[in-house]
This record gives structure tokens, C-alpha cells and sequence, in this order.
């Protein structure tokens, strides 16, 4: 089911619930689109209202981007920080729209992201704490360039994480996602860190993994 009405296209799976469901959102990776998570969206509980986003940022032949990375000899390979922060803001606002449009529970929000859409969760969770409860960050890193300013001040107390990556990512090296805990660790922030043996994709037992965790907090 397709609803063009908020302001970021995406696709739904309804919950068994009337009223009050447990909200999760998925955020896809550059140059995908809004179906390419969904396919987890039969596997999960049933309890669960899915929204999967297409991200605001099209791209050649096709696909999609919630922000721009650029190539470049001086550069190398480097983020647009200011699309981000952006798209970032827009995900915020989004959540807002959800909560007003679905019959979901404001309070019981959670997000999964793949690569850019999991370095964008991070970047959500961090500068909107009130917004969701739980993060689910597959094959991404921290990215502090689109946190707020003072971030590591604020209370992050009501946030729980569960990040994991593949040992053998080409894509976005294992020593950034390493990173991640102990960055958590010093935001007080609840978390399990998980790697797998395989490139930037999620292995099956990856699936059943967060699947099992975020039950427990539904």
C-alpha cells in the first residue's frame, strides 16, 4: 500500500492491532528504494505497523539517496552533510505526520535502517531522543558532522540500539563500525553490537538476531 500524502513516499503493512500499534520504520541505503526492507516486513510481528520510506533524493538510472556522496581525486569519497542534516530533519518531521495520520503509539517508535539509512537513525535518534524508543543500525557508522550541536550533553536514557555489521564490509570499513560502542557506551546509551562474517548485506542469522531483540522491546 502506497501513501503519497506525508511528506515522504512509502509503502505500509498494517498492524494486527486497531489502535495504539508499535510504529517501525525502515530507511533504506543509497541507490535503493522503499521496497528493498520491506521484504522483512512479512517475517516481523505482526503487532508491528511498517512504514518503509523512499528516500527524498532520486537518482540515475534509478534508485534512491537520502543524501548525496560525491567522488572527487581531492576529496576521494565524501558525504554531503548539509543533504543529510536535511533528510535527517525530514525523517523527524515524518514521524510527526505517522503518529497524526496511523493508528500507532507515539511513544513506541522504532527505526531500522540499512548503510545511509542506518547512519541517518543514529542521526535521528541523537537529535530527536523524544521521537523514538528503539534503533535497529545495520551496516552503518556514526557520523557526529550531522548531530546537533551539544548533542553529547543531552539525556539518552529512554534510547536502546542494537547495531550490527559484516565483518567483511567493502563498502563501509568494520574498524568505523567499531567505533560505535564505545561511543554509545559514553552517551549512557543502551546497545548490543553484533558482527557477522559477510560483506554490506544482512546475513540470515543477523535477521533473526535483531528480530529477536526488538520483540522483547515491542
Amino acid at each position: 500500500m502506497v501513501n503519497t500524502n506525508l511528506s515522504l513516499q512509502h509503502i505500509i503493512r498494517k498492524s494486527s492491532l486497531t489502535e495504539n500499534a508499535p510504529l517501525l520504520i525502515m530507511l533504506h541505503g543509497y541507490g535503493s528504494d522503499e521496497n528493498d526492507l520491506f521484504s522483512f516486513a512479512s517475517e516481523l510481528p505482526e503487532e508491528l505497523f511498517i512504514i518503509s520510506l523512499k528516500a527524498p533524493y532520486p537518482m540515475q538510472p534509478y534508485g534512491n539517496a537520502w543524501y548525496a556522496i560525491n567522488f572527487d581525486a581531492d576529496k576521494g569519497k565524501w558525504s554531503d552533510n548539509e543533504q543529510a542534516k536535511a533528510s535527517r530533519d525530514l525523517i523527524a518531521k515524518f514521524i510527526d505526520e505517522a503518529v497524526a495520520a496511523y493508528p500507532v503509539n507515539k511513544n513506541n517508535v522504532s527505526l531500522l535502517g540499512f548503510s545511509q539509512g542506518s547512519i541517518l537513525s543514529y542521526a535521528v535518534a541523537l537529535t530527536y531522543p523524544e521521537k523514538v524508543k528503539n534503533i535497529v543500525a545495520l551496516s552503518g557508522y556514526i557520523n557526529k558532522d550531522i548531530y546537533p550541536e551539544g548533542f553529547e550533553t543531552r539525556d539518552y536514557s529512554s534510547l536502546d540500539f542494537y547495531c550490527s555489521h559484516g565483518s567483511a564490509d567493502q563498502v563501509i570499513p568494520i574498524n568505523w563500525a567499531r567505533l560505535t560502542p564505545p561511543f554509545l557506551d559514553g552517551l549512557n546509551i543502551k546497545f548490543k553490537y553484533s558482527e557477522f562474517p559477510v560483506g554490506h548485506g544482512v546475513a540470515p542469522q543477523n535477521f533473526y538476531e535483531f528480530k529477536d531483540w526488538l520483540m522483547k522491546r515491542l
